[in-house]
């Protein structure tokens, strides 16, 4: 990636300020501060996250707001209460003081001399929510938004839960926040009262991972800072980013849709990464993008960029599968409004193994289906379906996609079209309604739709998941009477894709994806009913706005953090199979290395580990386990964290089990443990 270090402005960076908020708790903050702004103020973009400025994000907060101030902007990382080298403790993601302050913090910027007024917000994944949250809050120095990977939904589409079932990622989440928040702040910044800090963040912040398991429906936990409640309360411009290898594939298509402002959407073969650094590629020039957006918006610089095509995404070509993509062929295509009339939502009828594709509407093909009617295909997976479905959320960094979908499709019910004559676009949500009856009051179906090669190779387009109590809603649901017909419809994450000539589209449908989604209580036979079943695709016919899509300008950066490696990162995920014991555990490595930062002189180790194992056919064996370690050294200071967390469940609980254990200067300081059984709530 080219690096940049000459800009239209010189920088200089202020490594630390606190910004005071209402209730007299202050906000640490570093600045890169474009010189020009001490005599003729300039526009303020600020990004406000719980992942210490200081030293883990630092890398990146160097590539990105060096950049953006080069070009005239005066760029804030803020640490958000409770996290990095602020005040307080934090108790929760997205809560309401974590948008207060984000509100206080943006009018304390645009007192600041070196601020002209105007300020935006920009952040990924965490800084992607509150940047629409705080938006919501309507602050009047805030006059526009960039929002990557990030969701409008934090039941339906974030990381806890999907189709009311309960995601693997959640634990994995929790394991994130259990170690970034028992971390200390930094001595340097906060002087001797450090110590203290770190001993009430650990005591106070809590196990997140327990309410996040108590509230297993949609309800006002999660509504309360959901955007999609209150879309009209969003009064600014929004450019919205995603990834289709990300978890949140769908949020840029609900805001174009439901938003009332001026707005953008992107979508890239991304993963959870911000575009310049995107994989799978191609990579693009965000920054510049980002140039171009706030130039607009902050500058009123009439650069051209509210007259392109409102949506752009990356309609992705055939590939063979595997795990760790480094480039996903295909185009960019752009539409002038969502939802767009380019697209349309095609039903293709499903038989037995079949998908009807254009063929058998008429009247013999009808008579034939509804003497069918009554024929079922049954249905109940092994526990080994999920182990190559990857992670809910992809960072593109470990072997994380999904795998050839034939190791998964062994233990589904799988409906093949024939090879298609012609290639087949798409663009959108995509869904599967089935008609079908279970022998259990609770179940989960999972659907997979994939493109399958001549060679046989299956590679997964999208999927879809549905806890089966939830059928027709997250907010009330109900156990199913065994035996009982029901007509269900599972809707699939967004995609852009084309199926070209010669391939086949697979859908297969199965009981478990484990680890991606937890197991149900028990087993569970399902009875599908392929002829009154079908297939939606959203088919897209290629618009007049694909020819008018400028091209993106190649990445770009500012240069990167000085560090001296000690030990390289490590990303694997291990599959272990105990035949003899009928045990698999899949295992996740995510060591993110051992290195100084040279200009402050801090000795960094972060890595965690995640095992998810199942026994035999046993529901209730169902376990997973993490392990983080931090460790921070300088010469005046040496701490180290260790966090455990261990959730396992019987057919009614699931039990939660976790331990904190910190040392200062190898002696242990502080050690907590936690206990607690959790009800399961049709789950």
């Amino acid at each position: 990636m080219p690096i940049v270090d000459s800009y239209p402005y010189k920088v200089r960076e202020i490594e630390n300020v606190f910004i005071p908020m209402r209730d007299g708790a202050q906000l640490a903050a570093r600045i890169w501060l474009p010189e020009k702004a001490e005599s003729r103020p300039l526009p303020a973009i600020v990004e406000y996250i719980p992942y210490r400025k200081r030293d883990i994000t630092r890398g990146r907060d160097a590539s990105n707001h060096a950049y953006l101030a080069g070009h005239g902007y005066v760029c804030l990382r803020v640490d958000m209460r409770g996290s990095g080298d602020s005040d307080g403790v934090i108790t929760d993601e997205y809560t309401q003081q974590e948008q207060e302050d984000g509100v206080d913090a943006i009018a304390w910027i645009a007192r600041q001399s070196w601020c002209d007024g105007n300020v935006g917000m920009m952040g990924i994944s965490w800084g992607g929510f509150n940047s629409l949250q705080v938006a919501a809050k309507q602050p009047p120095e805030l006059r526009a938004i960039i929002s990557l990977c990030s969701s409008d939904d934090l039941y339906a589409d974030n990381m806890h839960y999907m189709g009311g079932c309960l995601l693997g990622d959640n634990l994995s989440e929790a394991t994130v926040m259990f170690a970034f928040n028992t971390l200390p702040p930094d001595p340097q910044i906060v002087g001797d009262r450090w110590r203290d800090m770190w001993f009430d963040r650990m005591e106070g912040s809590g196990l997140w991972l327990e309410p996040w398991l108590e509230n297993q429906r949609r309800n006002a936990y999660w509504s309360t800072s959901s955007v999609c409640e209150y879309y009209a309360d969003v009064k600014c411009p929004v450019y919205a980013i995603g990834g289709w290898a990300d978890g949140f594939t769908n949020t840029v298509l609900r805001l174009m849709q439901h938003l009332e402002v001026p707005r953008k959407g992107l979508i890239g073969p991304w993963g959870h990464k911000y575009p310049h650094q995107g994989l799978p590629g191609p990579a693009i020039g965000f920054l510049q993008e980002a140039v171009r957006w706030w130039d607009y918006w902050l500058k009123g610089q009439d650069n051209g960029i509210m007259e392109e095509p409102m949506l752009r995404a990356w309609q992705q070509d055939s590939v063979p599968p595997d795990t760790s993509y480094e480039e996903r062929p295909g185009r960019w295509i752009g539409e002038s409004g969502w939802p767009s009339q380019n697209v349309e939502a095609k039903r293709y009828p499903l038989g037995p193994y079949t998908i009807a594709l254009g063929e058998g509407h008429g009247d013999a093909h009808r008579k034939q289906r509804e003497s069918q009617r009554d024929k079922s295909l049954a249905l109940q997976s092994p526990l080994s379906v999920g182990l190559f479905a990857g992670k809910w959320c992809s960072y593109a960094a470990t072997p994380d996609l999904p795998g050839d979908q034939r190791e998964e499709d062994g233990g589904a019910l799988v409906f093949s079209s024939r090879e298609l004559e012609e290639p087949l676009d798409i663009f959108g949500v995509a869904s599967l309604d089935l008609e079908l009856s279970a022998d259990k009051p609770q179940g989960m179906i999972a659907v997979r739709l994939s493109d399958v090669a001549p060679d046989g190779k299956a590679t997964r387009v999208t999927y879809g998941l549905l806890n089966l109590t939830h059928r027709d809603s997250d907010a009330h649901p109900e156990p199913l009477v065994p035996h009982q017909r029901y007509r269900i419809k599972v809707p699939l994450n967004g995609i852009a894709q084309r199926f070209p000539a010669g391939h086949q589209i697979r859908v297969s449908v199965s009981t478990s994806y484990w680890p991606l989604a937890w197991l149900p209580p028990e087993p569970v036979q399902v009875d599908i009913y392929p002829d009154t079943c079908s297939l939606t695709l959203p088919v897209r016919t290629p618009g007049d706005e694909d020819a008018r899509l400028p091209a993106f300008e190649a990445p770009e950066e500012a240069p990167a953090l000085a560090v001296t490696m000690i030990a390289p990162s490590e990303h694997n995920w291990l599959l272990h199979r105990d035949l003899a014991g009928k045990e698999s555990v899949l295992e996740v490595v995510n060591d993110q290395g051992h290195f100084v930062i040279d200009d402050t002189g801090t000795e960094v180790r972060r890595s965690t580990r995640e095992w998810y194992s199942t026994v035999n056919d046993d529901f209730t064996s169902a376990r997973g386990e993490t392990y983080t370690e931090r460790v921070f050294k300088r010469d005046d200071w040496n701490v180290e964290v260790y966090t455990r967390t261990v959730l396992s469940c019987t057919e009614e609980h699931f039990h939660v089990h976790a331990q904190l254990d910190a040392y200062e200067d190898d002696y242990r300081v502080f050690s907590k443990n936690w206990k607690n059984v959790i009800p399961r709530d049709h789950l």
